[in-house]
């Protein structure tokens, strides 16, 4: 029974892995700041990915990459890495990273879009709903009714943010990172090697984040980063599980089963992360939040089926 469905149990663990990267890197986010916890997870991810590189392909660093590879591939790593999960963690200082990974579900919409007008590929009326039903289940998690002051003192409508704003556009910010980098990707890679082709992502990306360390004189706490011995276990539980165990079960889900069925059992991260963020988390999470996020799911599940 099971060895039928080797695509669709695999999807459902990088689900997993990925929820259980949000959850790390926002606890870690909290300790020591977004900065640190980018460059530190980059950092472990090169090690781990250089140790099996040279396992799988014979050697630590993609070489065989031809220099169109690498100056798009280092691009989509600034863009994705840099801009996106920088933009991702700071998120977590003011929004948990359920709420983040709930806005990061308009990645799917944002790179149709994008690749709509970098690479002028279609979008069906299927697809413009489906980021409408996204965008509502968003809104339905982030918004609440005003109380009755308020909505005196205003005179407008009476619907305000539950969460800071300054934490969801950071999130969206994030989002459209990701985005980019994935459409980025999709021009740079060609037929090379997905795993070899992530390794230089992650390789711009670690050296961007080191640039931006010594420009803003962060080594500091760059120190105090390593030196937490909490934060460099959530830090490294974040890198394995996602960097390496999350996008290699993102790729072997795909030898098993379509990418449709693939990439709509992995964007139900933002339902899957509700449990732990009650249980280890505590946090509160209202019956609307739940709604929202099922409906937010079955938006981005609408783009792949």
């Amino acid at each position: 029974m099971f060895q039928s469905h080797w695509g669709e149990i695999i999807a459902l663990l990088t689900a997993i892995c990925w929820t259980i990267t949000s959850l790390s890197f926002q606890t870690a986010t909290r300790k020591v700041g977004s900065l640190s916890v980018n460059i530190l997870r980059l950092l472990i991810a090169i090690i781990i990915y250089c140790v099996i590189s040279k396992i799988t392909r014979g050697q630590f660093l993609p070489l065989d990459a031809s220099p169109h590879i690498w100056l798009w591939m280092s691009i989509s790593g600034l863009v994705g890495f840099v801009f996106g999960d920088f933009f991702l963690f700071k998120s977590y200082e003011y929004i948990s990273a359920r709420i983040s990974m709930l806005i990061m579900a308009l990645c799917p919409p944002i790179a149709a879009i994008i690749s709509w007008f970098a690479l002028g590929e279609s979008m069906s009326v299927k697809s413009i709903f489906a980021m409408l039903v996204t965008l509502v289940g968003i809104i339905i998690v982030i918004t609440k009714k005003k109380s009755h002051d308020e909505i005196s003192l205003e005179k407008t409508n009476n619907l305000t943010l539950s969460y800071p704003l300054k934490g969801l556009m950071f999130a969206f910010f994030g989002a459209i990172g990701q985005a980019g980098g994935l459409v980025i990707s999709k021009y740079g890679m060609g037929n090379y090697n997905v795993f070899a082709a992530t390794q230089i992502r992650v390789i711009a990306g670690s050296i961007s984040f080191g640039l931006l360390v010594f420009i803003l004189r962060r080594w500091n706490n760059f120190y105090i980063a390593v030196k937490d011995k909490k934060a460099m276990l959530f830090i490294t539980i974040g890198a394995v599980f996602g960097p390496f165990i999350g996008v290699y079960f993102s790729l072997l889900s795909l030898k098993y089963t379509s990418i449709g069925i693939a990439s709509t059992i992995m964007a139900t991260v933002p339902v899957l992360i509700i449990p732990p963020a009650i249980i280890l988390l505590k946090e509160k999470v209202s019956i609307k939040e739940v709604i929202g996020a099922f409906i937010t799911v079955g938006g981005v599940i609408m783009f792949f089926v």
